[in-house]
């Protein structure tokens, strides 16, 4: 087949692009700029601000390098627009909110699942391929589907969640059945110098790694609170703005040094953004971070939905294990998730639930409400 491979100028994307190559297809390489640090006004948080060469071009110089040495095209496409329209303003509206998003999820999502895909049809490839950690099979019905990788420690298919079935059958996952450890020494093997001990990327998809308070600050500007003390509701200290803080947190509350309040420090517990307040708990009432079910929307299933009450697996974050739960399809692109084993810790609205049934990837949507025993805990 002819196949365009994501090239992102890492050992990832390099490795895939040779195992297609392997494999007989007709390959070629597509490199995506998808952030512009001065159009975007990132300044504040960005460490690499003033480095004579943006990490982009960097990256895009490796992947250069890979395909010469591959011995395949390379082309590039600009998404720059599509990625603030599609991806980092609704990141920016959730974090307004007070809620937490997942922007890698909807990069796949609108960027290189649809932007890109796009993109390869009109130069004349109908298939793209991804560097992600990944495995497609077929269900029981022959329909493509997406499996947990070999790797399980480096399994991307949280992120790959909101993608549509259609999507899955458009796209080829070489990594899918090798370990990171053989992606790199295959690398070796092959001389890719540029990306072989290349550091995986880390921080916002695309964007790269920046001193998180300080980057959002660029687009929401810091407005100091109260941080007050459940349950007794007494004030203990000031923080920077409650965008900047996530459910559970611990680390980097600024209040370790408080008196009188016990052992252990605090852990945030709920974000008034209206009144501008960040609650917090201490670990002996940590409970009440737990909740036994919850409601998600933007339910994206990539097979036919599963018979109420079947037992799936979630991550309600990545890397987390797998969480017994029940699946509830409700109408309107939503669905209720019913923790079967015990109460689970800090699910936090706006976060990503991915579902799995065994290793298959159903699909997920995003957390909207949270509950324990019936009663709402996210307000």
């Amino acid at each position: 087949m002819k196949v365009m491979v994501g090239l992102s100028g890492g050992v990832d994307s390099a490795v895939a692009a040779h195992l297609l190559l392997r494999q007989g297809h007709e390959v070629a390489g597509g490199f995506m700029r998808n952030w512009d640090a001065l159009a975007n006004n990132d300044y504040l948080g960005n460490p690499t601000l003033n480095e004579p060469q943006c990490p982009q071009e960097k990256d895009y110089w490796d992947a250069v390098e890979v395909a010469k040495k591959l011995g395949i095209p390379l082309l590039r496409a600009d998404f720059v627009k599509e990625y603030w329209d599609n991806v980092f303003s609704f990141f920016l509206s959730e974090y307004e909110k007070g809620r937490t998003p997942n922007p890698d999820v909807f990069c796949n999502k609108y960027i290189k699942f649809d932007s890109f895909y796009e993109f390869a049809k009109s130069q004349g490839y109908p298939v793209i391929a991804m560097g992600h950690y990944a495995l497609r099979g077929e269900d029981e019905e022959g329909n493509p589907r997406l499996f947990k990788a070999k790797d399980r420690n480096k399994d991307q298919t949280y992120f790959l969640c909101q993608i549509s079935k259609e999507q899955v059958a458009s796209c080829l996952f070489p990594l899918g059945e090798i370990e990171k450890g053989n992606v790199r020494k295959i690398a070796h093997e092959l001389g890719l110098s540029s990306v072989m001990d290349k550091k995986d990327s880390t921080g916002v998809c695309f964007i790269g790694e920046r001193h998180f308070k300080e980057f959002l600050q660029n687009y929401m500007p810091a407005k100091p609170g109260k941080i007050v003390l459940m349950p007794q509701g007494r004030e203990i200290g000031t923080h920077s703005g409650v965008y900047f803080y996530t459910i559970g947190q611990h680390k980097g509350l600024g209040i370790g040094g408080v008196k009188g309040e016990g052992e252990g420090g605090y852990f945030v517990y709920r974000k008034d953004v209206v009144n501008n307040i960040l609650y917090v708990v201490q670990p002996k009432d940590r409970e009440s971070l737990l909740s036994t079910s919850c409601r998600i929307s933007h339910l994206n299933l990539q097979g036919k939905a599963p018979e109420d009450g079947t037992p799936v697996g979630v991550k309600f974050r990545y890397r987390q294990p797998d969480q017994p739960c029940r699946l509830y399809v409700e109408t309107g692109g939503n669905a209720r998730l019913e923790y079967e084993d015990h109460p689970v810790e800090a699910v936090t609205p706006g976060q990503i639930a991915a579902i799995y049934l065994g290793d298959m990837l159903l699909g997920g949507g995003i957390i909207e409400e949270t509950y324990r025993n019936g009663v709402r805990t996210d307000r």
